[in-house]
């Protein structure tokens, strides 16, 4: 029961980030339209349509826009999986290739280790139309405690 529980409350973290209404302008507008396609624990697969706000000047999806996905869905994987998150203490991203504003792309988060409070997670970011591999993260969290406080996102 409280493993399904972490899983919702991970999607609705994600669905309020991408909605913009707990999170700065800058996550808001970097996340805007996340789509949640599947949630389980330590997993979350999402789709996601690039938009024009996101180009770099060559009309490619700006790396820092996608930095901050990978980081995000990075996390709500983790939080599905122990139920707490506290920092990145460690981010690490491989860009393959560029995705155009108004491609569709995949992202798929997995917890891959945990070790005490710490918590890793890859992030795979792929282009739908092909399976081409757009960016690939790999990630530690800080985890702190492995209780959750489920009234902390009950208003969301």
């Amino acid at each position: 029961m409280q493993g399904r529980r972490l899983v919702e409350m991970a999607r609705k973290w994600l669905g309020a980030l991408s909605k913009g209404m707990i999170c700065h302008e800058v996550e808001a507008i970097a996340m805007e339209g996340l789509q949640v396609v599947q949630a389980r624990k330590g997993f979350i697969l999402c789709h996601f349509l690039v938009p024009r706000r996101l180009s770099d000047r060559d009309g490619n999806w700006h790396v820092g826009a996608m930095a901050t996905l990978i980081d995000n869905v990075g996390g709500a994987a983790i939080w599905s999986s122990v139920g707490n998150v506290k920092s990145t203490v460690n981010l690490n991203i491989s860009y393959y290739s560029t995705a155009k504003i108004q491609e569709e792309v995949e992202i798929e988060a997995k917890v891959v280790a945990e070790k005490e409070t710490l918590v890793a997670v890859v992030v795979e970011i792929r282009k739908r139309s092909n399976g081409e591999l757009v960016a690939l993260g790999k990630q530690w969290m800080a985890t702190g405690m492995t209780t959750v406080n489920i009234t902390e996102f009950s208003k969301l």
